[in-house]
């Protein structure tokens, strides 16, 4: 090969090499392109379903919505079968009008009426012979409790009880001497004092006539009366004064020395719209009543007005003949909250 061609052929090569390097440039460029592209189409999809995932949300959100609508629509009310009712001492009354008595609340006890008893003597001194009745028993008029020899003419008579009533103490024995001294204390029970103390800043709205509600501390027992009398003196250690009612007693369920609370009426009001205290429940701190219709029962936000141991008037929140829950509110407060947490699940 001669010197001349070499150069020819080494110019040949460089050139092919350089079509070369050429081809595979561009065709990295196309391979590179390639990936680019599917990015983009890839980040267009995302977007897209990105979009679509947001607007389903936002879709589920409005339905959840209407679900917590309806939720609410539900919320304080229940459903209550007619005789599941009646077991559970549920009482349904109509709201209307009432007397409404602002009282003064006051404390005392029962005490014996004293126009009701009688101290037991005998007539002359003398030797106590027999005894047939002792503390507790009950006597009537005109029965013999004991007898006594006379000490001037040694006849033998009758200690006899002047009212009826129940033997409260017995102070003689046989053989005794009677005396000046009581023999024995008989008292009627079917009629006894309720004695209530009267604070100074309460005296001027207390007066003999006034209603007076008694109720036993620690019981049910409650007797509607008047007060009939305000003592004259006033307790030096409470610088109280008495007021006594006169409390009948035909059953014997009141007992001297029990303790009880009053409520002195002192002024009354009509209101259009009341319901018993016994009805008003609380949720949240906030007074309500449950108004039941057809076994269906709705809680129902209040307003109340004047209140006694009895009624609540309401200004708001019932209408006047509308039922309302009147006894058991507590038992449909419970039924109620049950059926709200099952909704709510």
């Amino acid at each position: 090969m001669s010197t001349f061609s070499m150069p020819m052929e080494i110019k040949m090569l460089n050139k092919k090499k350089l079509v070369l390097f050429a081809f595979v440039s561009m065709l990295a460029l196309s391979a590179a392109a390639v990936p680019v592209y599917a990015s983009g189409d890839h980040k267009e999809e995302a977007a897209t379903a990105s979009k679509g995932e947001e607007h389903a949300e936002e879709g589920g959100e409005h339905g959840h919505g209407a679900e917590g609508g309806e939720d609410h629509d539900e919320e304080g009310k229940a459903a209550i079968d007619p005789q599941a009712a009646a077991d559970m001492k549920i009482v349904a009354a109509d709201a209307g009008a009432a007397v409404i008595q602002s009282s003064i609340p006051v404390t005392g006890k029962i005490s014996l009426n004293r126009n009701a008893m009688a101290e037991v003597k005998g007539r002359f001194a003398g030797v106590v012979k027999s005894v047939t009745k002792t503390q507790g028993e009950t006597v009537k008029e005109g029965e013999t409790l004991a007898t006594v020899e006379a000490n001037d003419s040694l006849q033998v008579y009758a200690i006899k009880s002047p009212i009826s009533g129940i033997v409260l103490a017995r102070n003689t024995n046989i053989g005794h001497i009677a005396g000046d001294e009581p023999m024995f204390v008989i008292a009627n029970l079917s009629s006894l004092w309720g004695e209530f103390h009267i604070f100074p800043k309460d005296m001027m709205s207390v007066s003999s006539g006034q209603k007076i509600r008694i109720k036993a501390v620690g019981g049910d027992m409650i007797s509607d009366t008047e007060i009939a009398s305000l003592l004259p003196l006033t307790e030096s250690a409470s610088q109280t004064v008495i007021a006594r009612a006169e409390v009948s007693n035909a059953d014997g369920k009141w007992r001297p020395g029990m303790s009880v609370h009053g409520d002195i009426f002192t002024a009354e009001k009509s209101v259009p719209v009341a319901v018993k205290l016994s009805a008003i429940q609380r949720i949240e701190g906030k007074p309500v009543v449950f108004v039941e219709k057809d076994g269906n029962y709705e809680t129902r936000n209040v307003t109340l007005g004047l209140q006694d141991s009895t009624w609540a008037e309401v200004t708001e929140g019932v209408q006047a003949g509308e039922k309302y829950v009147s006894e058991g509110s507590f038992v449909v407060k419970a039924q109620i909250g049950k059926a709200g947490a099952e909704h709510a699940h």
